[in-house]
């Protein structure tokens, strides 16, 4: 199926604007802004390059992933499907179901306490009305998915602009806030410095207006990220707190952080961040349902109703949150946004390794792989953040096996349960990391044209650097999903 040619500049560039945006409202969740306040509570301003040096990455990975669907017209659970072995397969594709529901509980209990915020209803109660919450978003998109994302950014630039707002009226010293990020202003210079591969000039076109797209939609969300931050940090270091917000700033959650922005909202400010903190687990959600799609269709071929998909990950997902809320009320669930997090970090690699793997692989890619630059620069990242994954998931359980308060003899048969599986869990990323890649999936777009082959064969390649990105392998049934356009 040809699509028109559509016309250089902006306007071509605008037809691609839509998947970065929605990424990146993952940095914008319920789980990112628990974890952006108690940074800022305990430690100021001193962790603002973790944010930095976190979202650099993810631009890196995004431009990775972009680049991996426009050259070989597969995502990454299709490839996975296609390389590894069946068991493997199925490994991979229930670490990648877990990975969703454990990024769907911070968006429950975040929905849950903007209920508990605007309703005064117990957070339990809050827990399972978030179920029929995103569903009903999920049925409104029949009215227009444009207008539905349009109302959900618009809702989540509200507390943007609330704590934009906050920032500007208490004044974060600015020599603080650049000392936590200045030493990773080289990291960022070497991330935009490195460029991609000469190749088919739309394919070309096409990564590069991601890349762009991923950077401003990224950079949004860092700044953002930044104010949340900084106003945390600020206000809880003032020296005129009053008692009772020096104890809400010892245990900051998501649930008594309202109180940052009384400065700009007064007693509106509760009400305006809960329903910021509503759409912001709202939309975090939906995009989680299209991930659950995309995962299951690419590892089973198995295609979904939306409201069936995102009933089946959430009733999932609110089991543990409603335990948690019953028995140990707002401070359990946060502990349990953070637990969550922990899962999150710990299925990274088996979902990094197969994308910094494929997307290097000339068997993948084809003459669009990765520069060796990207390659060395990528995988020096990628093994960093896997070896802190691994040593601080390892060194902490330890921890808590020397110091808890269990019989020596549930210690010895915790630790005889969970060391295998550690070991297994190394084993299993060093064989992702160092099996070789056999299946080769790259369709090159210029094999069956005859005029671009008569070309080669005298030395002139120019109407293969004229070809289109419509040439490369069209998803017919990935051209209907409602994603902003």
């Amino acid at each position: 199926m040809e699509r028109p040619e559509q016309k250089p500049g902006w306007r071509k560039f605008l037809s691609y604007v839509g998947p970065g945006f929605l990424v990146s409202l993952a940095y914008l969740d319920p789980g990112n802004l628990e974890t952006d306040l108690q940074a800022g509570a305990d430690h100021g301003y001193e962790l603002l390059w973790v944010i930095l040096i976190g979202l650099i990455f993810a631009l890196v990975i995004q431009s990775l992933a972009a680049n991996l669907g426009v050259s070989t017209g597969k995502h990454l659970s299709e490839l996975c499907k296609a390389e590894y072995p069946r068991y493997i397969k199925y490994c991979l594709w229930l670490l990648a179901e877990l990975a969703v529901i454990a990024a769907d509980i911070p968006e429950v209990i975040g929905t849950a306490f903007a209920l508990n915020i605007l309703f005064h209803i117990p957070l339990w109660v809050g827990v399972l009305c978030t179920g029929l919450s995103t569903l009903l978003l999920l049925g409104l998109q029949k009215y227009g998915v444009r207008k539905l994302e349009m109302l959900i950014a618009v809702l989540v630039f509200v507390m943007a602009g609330c704590f934009f707002g906050e920032m500007s009226h208490v004044k974060p010293p600015a020599s603080k806030v650049l000392k936590g990020i200045h030493n990773l202003f080289l990291h960022s210079a070497l991330v935009l410095s490195r460029k991609v591969p000469n190749s088919v000039r739309g394919i070309n076109d096409a990564c590069r207006y991601f890349l762009i797209e991923s950077g401003f939609a990224l950079f949004v969300a860092f700044l953002i990220n930044v104010a949340v931050v900084s106003v945390s940090g600020t206000v809880c270091s003032a020296q005129n707190l009053s008692q009772q917000e020096a104890d809400r700033c010892s245990d900051l959650t998501l649930n008594s952080a309202s109180f940052l922005l009384q400065n700009v909202l007064g007693r509106s400010s509760s009400t305006i961040y809960a329903i910021a903190l509503l759409a912001s687990g709202q939309s975090s959600t939906i995009t989680g349902t299209y991930a659950g799609q995309f995962i299951m269709q690419g590892f089973l071929d198995l295609k979904m109703r939306k409201w069936i998909r995102n009933l089946m990950t959430r009733c999932i997902a609110i089991t543990p949150s409603l335990i948690v809320s019953i028995i140990s009320g707002s401070s359990g669930a946060g502990r349990l946004i953070i637990i969550s997090s922990m899962i999150l970090s710990f299925e990274l690699p088996f979902a990094l390794i197969p994308l910094l793997k494929f997307s290097s692989s000339s068997t993948k890619m084809g003459p669009h792989k990765n520069s060796i630059y990207i390659i060395i620069f990528s995988w020096i990242v990628g093994l960093l953040i896997i070896g802190i994954n691994v040593y601080y998931l390892s060194t902490g359980f330890v921890g808590w096996l020397i110091h808890n308060n269990l019989p020596k003899v549930g210690n010895v048969f915790i630790g005889i349960i969970v060391f295998p599986l550690m070991a297994i869990y190394v084993l299993a990323v060093i064989y992702l990391t160092f099996r070789k890649d056999t299946v080769e999936t790259f369709i090159d777009p210029t094999k069956n044209d005859p005029v671009v082959q008569a070309n080669m064969e005298s030395g002139t390649r120019k109407s293969g650097d004229e070809l289109e990105v419509h040439q490369v392998p069209y998803r017919e049934d990935l051209a209907h999903v409602p994603l902003p356009e």
